[in-house]
């Protein structure tokens, strides 16, 4: 009879046959089977060696369709329901971005702008999509209120429901709107994840992005900068002086963020790499009055 390992080894082909990567695809079948079986890591790699059984209830029942639904390239994190951010698991549907490590750098260089933490703080966060963003600063800013604001009312139901899962509920109003068109601060600091891929990229980008992932939290325009483009100036203008922005851009768009943030009157104070060395993380602030 079959070993747990040789039911892994099966599957995994499956998944390369489907084209997904072979390291991707331990990792992606490990995390369905573990989710459909509900059990820990630590029971995940005690029992490889044991006999899979051939029952109604077998890993072949219980798994399989999960294999299947990913052999179409359809994300983990919507087979699954949920994706980790920040530390905190945050529910995940196809109407919202599925959060990415890379994006966690806003929430960390958020974290060294705003002292002390304890401090009321007026945040904004623009295109929440999930909630990650706002869910994750209102768990380590324990005083800060946060206005969220998206335009889609099906991301901003995912987004309200990740922040009551973790219990901030009560700290976020949450806004279907433009931008921050009708919430205008005043604010002492807004992040933003905005859509940054340019559209004719759109086409190369992986089918677990292309086919399930919402296009609107994607596509930025010809050169991918539109949405900072409208957004920049809009920020600026609710912020109070001395106040915060903090975005995530692109590849390649560092210099071209430069000269939006000037047009806008905002001062770019730096621009940090992700773990890749990738410029990720872009911080402006609004002067003072002379």
């Amino acid at each position: 009879m079959a070993t747990l390992r040789d039911w892994v080894s099966a599957a995994c082909q499956q998944l390369t046959a489907a084209g997904i990567d072979t390291q991707d695809a331990a990792f992606d079948v490990e995390v369905l089977a573990r989710h459909a079986l509900a059990w820990t890591r630590a029971q995940w790699l005690s029992r490889l060696r044991d006999q899979v059984p051939g029952t109604p209830g077998s890993i072949d029942a219980l798994v399989g369709p999960l294999i299947e639904r990913r052999c179409r390239r359809e994300p983990v994190a919507q087979i699954t329901g949920v994706r980790e951010f920040w530390g905190l698991d945050m529910t995940v549907t196809p109407d919202v971005l599925i959060p990415r490590p890379e994006t966690e750098l806003l929430v960390e260089t958020t974290l060294t702008r705003l002292a002390p933490r304890t401090a009321a703080w007026a945040i904004a966060d623009v295109g929440t999509g999930s909630g990650c963003l706002s869910v994750a600063l209102a768990s380590e800013l324990t005083s800060a209120r946060i206005v969220a604001t998206d335009i889609s009312p099906a991301a901003l139901a995912v987004a309200e429901r990740n922040a009551a899962r973790h219990g901030v509920v009560d700290r976020i109003t949450f806004r279907e709107t433009r931008f921050l068109d009708g919430v205008p601060g005043p604010y002492d600091l807004i992040v933003s994840n905005p859509p940054y891929i340019p559209d004719h990229e759109l086409a190369a980008l992986a089918p677990e992005v292309r086919r399930h992932e919402p296009r609107s939290a994607l596509s930025g325009g010809r050169d991918g900068l539109d949405p900072t483009r409208e957004l920049l100036p809009a920020a600026c203008s609710c912020l109070r002086e001395g106040g915060w922005i903090v975005i995530e851009i692109g590849a390649g768009q560092s210099e071209p963020v430069r000269d939006i943030a000037r047009r806008a009157a905002l001062e770019l104070v730096e621009i940090r790499p992700d773990l890749q060395g990738i410029p990720r993380a872009v911080v402006m602030r609004r002067g003072t009055e002379p």
